[in-house]
């Protein structure tokens, strides 16, 4: 809880994964990937429960030994590659207001893909949208690309093409004004205002920026690889 309003993490992992077999329960620096979510979900001081929505029984043993709650299994209809994450979050809420009679203020999404989570990003960032609710409804972790959108192409035939040609092309990073990308640190949004809007960048949305280290998904082998490397570099992890 964060000055009396409630916040309830939601980690979705579903089973199935085309880019990475059983990439949420790989073994990442001797763990599970989702315990390392889960871990930092823990040591926040604002969350009140930690759930995870997974339509996989093995995934939920391994996510409720390592301290997160799996009270449901995910219904499969909800767990393929087209299912937009709104509808799993949503279907963990009604679950709670439904069985438990329990809402929260603020719904924490936590990806387990981006496990380059520092200590304390999470509390920050509830800080951050909790002292600006005037302002904004929603808080988004970006972080700095280089890929910029002036610089990226798009095959049209045989022809390589501006993938945008309403943005000044530039072939010069140091051109540009900066460019952010939403990684899966979290998303932090009010309850009220994603059930309303039905997304995770309302209207009024925020950001919080990363460090580039953070700048890592794991979507595939080469993801996993990364970001493997960057945890032993940066935690002098064995």
């Amino acid at each position: 809880m964060i000055n009396g309003s409630t916040a309830l993490a939601i980690i979705p992992a579903r089973g199935g994964s085309k880019g990475l077999a059983d990439k949420n329960i790989l073994p990442l620096c001797g763990k599970p990937l989702i315990n390392w979510t889960i871990e930092k979900a823990k040591r926040s001081n604002y969350l009140d429960r930690i759930i995870v929505s997974t339509d996989s029984p093995k995934i939920a043993r391994i996510a409720m030994k390592e301290g997160a709650e799996a009270p449901f299994l995910r219904p499969s209809e909800l767990a393929s590659d087209q299912s937009p994450t709104f509808d799993a979050v949503k279907h963990c809420l009604e679950y709670l207001k439904t069985t438990e009679a329990q809402t929260y203020d603020y719904v924490v999404l936590l990806e387990p893909t981006s496990p380059l989570r520092e200590d304390d990003d999470i509390d920050r960032m509830l800080e951050n949208l909790d002292a600006h609710t005037q302002e904004f409804d929603a808080i988004v972790s970006v972080g700095e690309i280089d890929e910029h959108p002036s610089i990226v192409k798009r095959i049209d035939g045989l022809k390589i093409v501006p993938f945008y040609s309403a943005i000044p092309q530039t072939t010069r990073r140091q051109d540009n004004q900066p460019a952010y990308f939403p990684y899966g640190v979290a998303y932090i949004i009010r309850t009220e205002t994603l059930l309303k809007e039905k997304t995770f960048y309302p209207e009024r949305t925020t950001f919080f920026i990363i460090k580039p280290y953070q700048n890592y998904e794991i979507d595939d082998m080469y993801g996993f690889l990364c970001a493997e490397r960057i945890m032993k570099h940066e935690w002098r992890l064995p």
